[in-house]
């Protein structure tokens, strides 16, 4: 017996050495202009950092960008020097090329539109990849990028960060609250003109009522000024959930739960570890912590929001959306 203990703790104790000795995981970056790119690069690149997450290095970047998005077109070089100088990252001149160098990819690039393009050559490298917000410029994109990943068998996800933060999770987990019967979930939601409205900003506050509610939403109601969305989805269950997108005012992250045994409300420390951490952990396993069905419902949820506001507050259901009338 204590032949067998002694051997079983020499067998858990080398397990870990490899482990430490496994080389990080490199990683390339799609698209430089998004305030995320230089603040992932430091927490993977850099072990001094209280905020560092081990398993994984950026190792080459494609810069991309958007002429015609300010906050693209004014960012991308910018943030490519920053990581290329203070992190070494090698700046590349194509997706291909990039592919050749890493083991997994990040889709940054801060419009959604050219996430279909670029996604392409990376699934045909067969590298596993997370796409940042906002995952496409379309629902009909977001559905072709889905359709892609599954046929080539490249495993992908998309989230928030406001996901995986531990006042969100602990909101959801708490056991004073009961059953969630409803929630509440508000976020900034500024607008840009290519995308609609809510895939550009307010998708942090959808992701948040989606970790809260769950997937299973049948229906949107929108209401909209200039100031602020309301907008009402019906759960297949009877559940209500509600996001609030800010524009007017205050600019806050949080959520409400309305449970069988308690309401409970959260502000959110926000934070992009927790994020990094799950992007890590999916590269180290190839398991997304999110489904492809639950980021198109999401996708689908801000559509018929869109379509919603277009018919004056009419009720507007996903699977219309969808396309699976």
């Amino acid at each position: 017996m204590k032949k067998t203990i002694f051997l079983f703790w020499i067998f858990a104790l080398f397990a870990a050495a490899l482990a430490q000795d496994k080389p990080p995981i490199r990683l390339g970056i799609i698209g430089t202009d998004t305030s995320h790119v230089p603040a992932f690069t430091q927490m993977l690149n850099d072990p001094s950092r209280p905020d560092h997450v081990p398993g994984a290095r950026i190792v080459a970047a494609f810069k991309g960008g958007s002429p015609d998005v300010e906050s693209s077109r004014t960012r991308v070089d910018k943030f490519a020097a920053e990581i290329k100088d203070k992190w070494g990252v090698e700046l590349v001149n194509s997706i291909e090329e990039l592919c050749q160098k890493v083991d997994a990819v990040l889709i940054e690039s801060v419009d959604g539109r050219p996430h279909l393009e670029q996604i392409k050559p990376v699934l045909k490298a067969k590298k596993p990849v997370f796409l940042d917000k906002p995952f496409a410029g379309s629902l009909r994109d977001a559905k072709e990028i889905v359709r892609l990943a599954k046929a080539a068998g490249v495993p992908f996800f998309s989230s928030s960060s406001l996901r995986f933060v531990p006042d969100i999770q602990e909101l959801k987990k708490n056991p004073a609250l009961g059953d969630l019967i409803g929630a509440i979930a508000y976020s900034p939601s500024p607008t840009e003109p290519h995308h609609p409205d809510l895939f550009w900003y307010g998708i942090h506050g959808v992701e948040t009522l989606y970790t809260l509610m769950g997937a299973g939403c049948e229906s949107v109601t929108r209401t909209n000024t200039n100031g602020a969305d309301v907008v009402t989805g019906r759960w297949k269950d009877g559940r209500i959930g509600t996001f609030r997108g800010i524009r007017d005012g205050k600019q806050s992250y949080g959520a409400v739960a309305f449970g069988s045994k308690a309401v409970l409300i959260k502000e959110p420390k926000t934070s992009y570890r927790e994020l990094v951490i799950e992007i890590v952990k999916f590269f180290q396993t190839g398991t997304p912590p999110i489904t492809p069905e639950e980021t198109l419902e999401i996708m689908a949820f801000m559509e018929a929001a869109d379509v919603s506001k277009k018919k004056n507050g009419a009720p507007v259901s996903l699977s219309e959306v969808l396309g699976h009338k």
